[in-house]
């Protein structure tokens, strides 16, 4: 005798027996017992939640001349055809296969053909939304006025697929997932007709993982049957679907956030040699993660997805106060499972996010260290800040020589001695900085705490290119290439730094005046550097004196030639005319004979 799978041999025949789905089976009895039934209807929802099982009840209630309050005999000819899909007035379609704009042509000729036995000619397009653009504008007007003996019933796992145009014309109905209570309970009443013995803690581990989809529990179910025989525990269901019990994920849950690396590795050890899959273990960790965040964002009634209902306890008290390691840890999880995707070493990635996991305390650390920078309190106990030394700073590229008259196309800006005149020998104006690397090599935002001096200057005059120094050092982006164009800063009243642009760079200043963003990064920045808040202001730099500006700058530069005057070349005519141009100086002369060279 051929076997039929439960899937088939359960599935529902009445609305009533369509389980999880009690409102959308209640809206269409009404429909039928009011005579108020659409033309057209769309069926959308997860796989396996009783969209095409509603449609083919939906058209035998139409269709069965002995239908009480909306529900079919189940008796007569007609239903008997309908359930088992022989009936030729009910005709069910796979659009996945018959997608294209020949068959809906096929549809559209047939439609006008009157039914042969049955009240109502209904055709049940499964998968929708895998037609094709074509075939659904040929199948608009159709659907839009069909003849009054023809029903349409469009079923869908993806109703973003389908037109706007086809909705409109459909009364839709969303399928939601099936509680897991009511999909073990259906579980038993199979158990029961199938005569097997099932330990409901077994029936309770199928619907878990049926994940909402009752024809994906049966399918498991049925599985299971043949594997264990007449009787049948949860350590069958574990063997059969290579998972973990939940005992199991408990003792790895308190191993990872008590910061247990050693012991996780164990248990990982003990539950790959038990029989779990490394992918099937990786998603009961996801779940379990998600109810830990659940419990620790305070849902404590909230279903649970990973365990049974009776570890609620257990998992709270891993909750609570640990929801930061909780997020942390479901990212990771997330982001392994996503890499396991075609590799052949899903163990190692997962061992790997394990000890992450449990190795999160050193990110405490982090936070309680960003919290002190951001306070200036760097002396005392705690632990130890990492440090650059003062006196050089990294670059991707050699040293650049220092600006010869050749490429003195505006004032030395202040700030370039340390970004590209003095290269990697850098030493630092002002007090001494603890450098944790700066945006731009380290790809940390400018504005970072690990960017923030460790002793703040006092924002006083006399200390105007040391306060506008650090500052540059830390701005990155429009900003600072912006902001290096300062010729001079003055302090103007308690709590105001003015900016001073020379004129050859006026349009620096005015793309700081247009972006307030800009101005806000730089006012920030300030008050990281002095401690306290500091406006801004824009001003032109109408006095001469660059070369003064110029002189403090050079005198933070290491190893770089003193300035020499030439007062043969200040008398030259193209000299004097680029000096009144740009504002520029002369501090070197070279023979074009033969280059002098600077001395170290």
């Amino acid at each position: 005798m051929e076997y039929t799978v439960l899937a088939r041999r359960f599935r529902p025949q009445s609305f009533g027996e369509v389980v999880g789905q009690e409102n959308i089976s209640q809206a269409l009895k009404n429909a039928i017992s009011a005579e108020r039934v659409a033309h057209a209807y769309l069926f959308t929802g997860a796989r396996g939640v009783g969209k095409t099982s509603t449609a083919r009840i939906l058209a035998k209630s139409l269709n069965c001349a002995q239908a009480v309050q909306g529900d079919p005999c189940n008796e007569c000819e007609i239903c008997r055809g309908i359930s088992v899909g022989s009936d030729v007035d009910v005709i069910e379609i796979d659009g996945a296969s018959n997608r294209g704009i020949d068959e809906i042509r096929t549809l559209r000729a047939n439609v006008n053909v009157k039914p042969m036995r049955c009240r109502y000619k209904i055709y049940i397009i499964d998968e929708v939304h895998m037609l094709t653009r074509e075939a659904f504008n040929a199948l608009l007007k159709t659907l839009e006025e069909p003849p009054p003996n023809v029903k349409f019933i469009f079923c869908t796992t993806d109703p973003q697929k389908v037109p706007d145009t086809i909705l409109s014309r459909c009364q839709r109905f969303d399928f939601g997932t099936i509680a897991t209570s009511s999909i073990g309970q259906r579980l038993a009443e199979i158990a029961a007709a199938e005569g097997v013995v099932v330990d409901p803690k077994a029936i309770q581990l199928v619907a878990r993982r049926a994940a909402g989809s009752m024809r994906d529990s049966q399918s498991l179910f049925d599985q299971l049957l043949a594997f264990g025989g007449k009787s049948i525990g949860p350590h069958d269901v574990h063997r059969l679907l290579g998972t973990a019990p939940d005992e199991r994920l408990i003792e790895l849950g308190e191993a990872l956030l008590g910061r247990q690396p050693a012991r996780v590795l164990s248990l990982l050890e003990e539950a790959v040699g038990s029989g779990a899959q490394v992918s099937e273990l990786t998603d009961q960790l996801l779940g379990y993660f998600r109810d830990l965040m659940v419990l620790a964002s305070g849902a404590r009634e909230a279903p649970l997805i990973s365990v049974a209902d009776e570890q609620r306890a257990a998992l709270t008290q891993q909750a609570n106060n640990a929801l930061q390691t909780v997020l942390a840890g479901l990212q990771i999880l997330a982001e392994t499972k996503h890499r396991m995707k075609g590799t052949t070493v899903s163990r190692v990635l997962l061992e790997l996010a394990l000890v992450r996991i449990s190795t999160l305390d050193q990110l405490d650390d982090l936070r309680e260290l960003v919290s002190r920078m951001r306070q200036g309190q760097f002396a005392g106990s705690g632990p130890a800040v990492p440090s650059v030394a003062r006196s050089t700073a990294p670059t991707t590229g050699p040293p650049r020589p220092p600006a010869s008259s050749g490429d003195s196309t505006r004032p030395a800006a202040i700030g370039d001695s340390a970004a590209s005149i003095a290269g990697p020998e850098l030493t630092a104006a002002g007090p001494e900085l603890t450098n944790v690397g700066s945006s731009e090599n380290s790809g940390m935002a400018p504005e970072s705490a690990l960017a923030e001096p460790m002793v703040t200057i006092p924002f006083e005059a006399g200390r105007e290119t040391e306060i506008w120094s650090q500052t540059l050092l830390q701005l990155s982006d429009m900003a600072k290439t912006n902001a290096k164009s300062v010729s001079r800063t003055a302090i103007s009243g308690p709590n105001t730094l003015v900016l001073m642009f020379p004129k050859s760079y006026h349009f620096s200043k005015q793309s700081l005046e247009r972006s307030p963003d800009n101005i806000s990064r730089i006012e920030r920045t300030l008050e990281r550097v002095v401690g306290r808040p500091i406006r801004v202001m824009l001003a032109d730099d109408d006095s001469a004196a660059t070369s003064t500006v110029k002189k403090e700058v050079r005198q933070t530069e290491v190893a770089a030639a003193k300035p020499e005057k030439a007062p043969d070349a200040e008398r030259d005519s193209l000299v004097q005319r680029a000096i009144s141009v740009f504002g520029a100086t002369v501090v070197k002369t070279e023979s074009s004979v033969a280059p002098v060279k600077s001395q170290e």
